[in-house]
Order: structure tokens, then C-alpha cells, then sequence
């Protein structure tokens, strides 16, 4: 697989085993900061803060929204078609739905497992003011995609493979990618569907991409 897409839910321990699969590949990880430092350089930065809003804007369309989500998914296509990299969340798996060298990956824990896990590395002790906040980050997430994409966040026909970390530990996770990455590498012909190689990508926004990914290896 030449890109891996990682959609999460909050306290599901998906981020680091996106992290941690991209080390054992050595794919370049592209998160949320990656993303954002791509835009900037290309000229949208305000895109953090649409994104995150809690106050239901992701269900109102206007132009100016239109043309965020346009630019993520530009942003997304040509991480793509660079290659050999991780996606976490940013609605990539929609975006990049139907390519042969894609593979969609969903990881996902039952509710009390992920407030568990968030008071754990925030260190708040109110469960409930913790479940909330899981709560709302689902709602969000879930509002973001189905809005823009016509799809459900957490729906697994979204998806090539769904793990629950629940049942699952992070580290077998990491390894079941490795090894699925591998196997689905020496497998011949794409199925009859589309490469990410044959997208076409703005030139500029191309070596933006390469110019922020070398940055981060470095």
C-alpha cells in the first residue's frame, strides 16, 4: 500500500499506532500538524479552527467553508499521490475512497475504555466531564464527515479494516498493519481501480507537500 489512512475515535489509541506504523514502514506520518503546516504554506490558515468548532458549523455550508474543505481535500489528494504515507483522520478516507493503493483503516474502543484512557493521559478525574468530552468529539467528527462526504464516520463499509482496541492491544495493531501492508504489496493488479499515482496535483501545492515532509523527516 502506498498510503494508509487512520480515522480514530478519541481515546482509541489509533494516533499512536498510526505513528508507530509509519516507523516500522518508514512512511512519512501526516497528522493534524503536518496538515496544517501544508496549508499554511499554501495559503489557507484558519482551517485548524473551522475543523475543531464544536458550535455546529460543519452542518451550515457556505462558500467560504466550501472552499476550506476543497483545499484540505487538495492538500489530501496530493499527500496521496506523493505516497508512501500515513493519513490520520481529516476525512481522508473519504476522500480517497476507491484507490487500489489505499488502504482505509478505522480504530475504535468502546466508550468507558476511551474515557478511561483520556482522564488517564489528561489527568482530569471527573469521568463525567471526560465522557462529555468524548462525547462531543465524536459529534463533531461524525458532523464533519457525514456533511461534507455523505458518508458515517463510524460506519466500518467505510473502511478495508476496523480494530477495536478494546479487545485488540496497540502493539499487535501496529503489527497486523505491518504485515497486512506487506501482504497487500505483493499482490498483482489494482482490481480495476485508480492508482493515487494518476491524480493530477497543482505543482506548487506538489512541492509544498515534498518541501514540509522532507522538513519533517528531518
Amino acid at each position: 500500500m502506498s498510503v494508509i489512512t487512520v480515522s480514530r475515535e478519541l481515546g482509541s489509541e489509533g494516533s499512536y499506532i498510526a505513528r508507530k506504523t509509519a516507523m516500522a514502514l518508514g512512511y512519512h506520518l501526516v497528522d493534524k500538524k503536518v496538515i496544517e503546516n501544508i496549508l499554511a504554506q499554501y495559503g489557507l490558515v484558519h482551517f485548524n479552527e473551522e475543523y475543531e468548532s464544536s458550535t455546529g458549523i460543519w452542518d451550515r455550508f457556505d462558500a467560504s467553508r466550501e472552499r476550506t474543505v476543497e483545499m484540505l481535500n487538495r492538500v489530501i489528494r496530493a499527500v496521496a499521490h506523493h505516497g508512501n504515507v500515513i493519513i490520520v483522520g481529516r476525512g481522508s478516507f473519504a476522500v480517497l475512497s476507491g484507490f487500489a493503493d489505499v488502504l482505509n483503516v478505522r480504530i475504535q474502543a468502546p466508550l468507558p475504555v476511551r474515557v478511561e484512557r483520556v482522564m488517564m493521559e489528561r489527568s482530569i478525574l471527573d469521568r463525567d466531564q471526560v465522557e462529555l468530552l468524548v462525547k462531543e468529539s465524536d459529534r463533531v467528527r461524525q458532523a464533519f464527515i457525514s456533511s461534507w462526504y455523505g458518508v458515517r464516520w463510524d460506519s466500518a463499509v467505510a473502511f478495508d479494516l476496523v480494530i477495536d482496541t478494546g479487545k485488540v492491544p496497540r502493539e499487535m495493531a501496529v503489527d497486523w498493519l505491518v504485515a497486512l501492508h506487506y501482504k497487500l504489496e505483493k499482490q498483482n493488479g489494482n482490481h480495476g481501480l485508480f492508482l493515487t499515482g494518476s491524480l493530477e496535483v497543482d505543482t506548487v501545492l506538489m512541492e509544498t507537500v515534498q518541501s514540509v515532509l522532507q522538513k519533517v523527516m528531518q
